[in-house]
């Protein structure tokens, strides 16, 4: 269960869509709301280490980024939600790196930062020809 909690949780991160239909009722957990406490997730108190503490503050970091306000321009809300969005993605796939150990999951990792790396380019370039921050 915790695998598949840290599959989701990768996929949302990285971009990537995840067909939760295939996944058994019983396996399916709520989904984080705007200003949402994601520490208090029932895996909170499994782990105090460094690596949770790591993924605490990336979390904690990319939800009060993306609590900017919305100007009801759908592009610039978009991209200004956004950025954060995938730069709390590379900061979650770094702690991968430092901590984790499944060679897999490290490739996976480089992969999210490069191309996390490589929208957010794309975005702030999109804001600097849009006259946006």
């Amino acid at each position: 269960m915790k695998k598949l909690r840290a599959f989701r949780a990768l996929c949302l991160f990285s971009g990537f869509a995840f067909a939760v239909a295939a996944v058994p009722v019983h396996a399916q957990q709520p989904a984080a709301m705007p200003g949402m406490d994601m520490s208090k997730s029932a895996d909170a108190g499994s782990g105090s280490g460094d690596a949770t503490q790591a993924f605490k503050a990336a979390d904690d970091k990319m939800m009060q980024d993306m609590s900017a306000d919305y100007t009801g321009n759908a592009d610039k809300d978009f991209v200004a939600h956004m950025i954060p969005h995938h730069q709390g993605a590379i900061e979650m796939a770094q702690v991968e790196l430092k901590y984790g150990k499944d060679p897999e999951l490290k490739r996976l990792a480089r992969n999210i930062i490069k191309a996390q790396h490589d929208e957010i380019a794309f975005m702030k370039s999109w804001q600097a020809k849009h006259g946006v921050k």
